[in-house]
């Protein structure tokens, strides 16, 4: 997927629900924007990038569904980070407390809360230096656990709070570890 940002001068500046409707009257079209105002405009995935994003979905699904603790998401739902950053991770998951704890107004917006769990997956398009920035940002935000897979450097880098970065070559499968436990995400489709 190709992304262009796009700085604004602060007299320009979208407020939430100014980026809100944008996004809302082009649905066709990926948003994020940086804790800075930067937008960030990304076409959607060619097949192979949609069929890896659908399998992680399912698998995530598949898993919450059999353990029932928490909310999956897709990549086009939106999340306001702590820093004030709106992000669409590729696959998501909030703990259920975390979620029942949001308004019903909330949960029909971006949620206002970063999720527990993330997974970006690299296309052929996207930069690593930008995803890696992307992912410690979630981290520092207070996602508990983030997965970066590669396909092109079969590689899978692991993200937790006030811990290095692992990286994993070509590793055959994932642990959700304490975060999701009893996930295992195989990589034979993804990899």
């Amino acid at each position: 997927m190709t992304a262009i940002t796009l700085t604004f001068p602060p007299s320009l500046a979208l407020t939430d629900e100014a980026f809100f409707q944008l996004c809302q009257r082009n649905s066709d079209v990926r948003f994020e924007r940086t804790a800075s105002g930067e937008l960030i405009v990304m076409s959607p995935v060619g097949g192979e990038g949609g069929k890896r994003e659908a399998d992680l979905t399912f698998e995530l699904v598949s898993w919450n569904r059999q353990s029932d603790l928490g909310v999956v998401f897709s990549p086009s739902s939106g999340f306001k980070l702590p820093n004030g950053a709106d992000r669409s991770p590729d696959a998501a998951w909030v703990e259920q407390s975390r979620w029942d704890a949001l308004t019903p107004e909330q949960r029909r917006r971006f949620l206002p809360i970063a999720p527990d769990f993330v997974i970006e997956l690299r296309s052929e398009t996207d930069s690593l230096t930008t995803l890696q920035t992307k992912m410690r940002e979630y981290i520092d935000n207070g996602v508990r656990l983030g997965w970066l897979i590669n396909p092109q450097d079969k590689q899978v880098e692991v993200y937790r709070p006030e811990q290095p970065i692992e990286i994993l070559a070509n590793p055959s499968s994932l642990s959700g570890e304490a975060v999701l436990p009893g996930f295992l995400l195989s990589l034979s489709r993804l990899l």
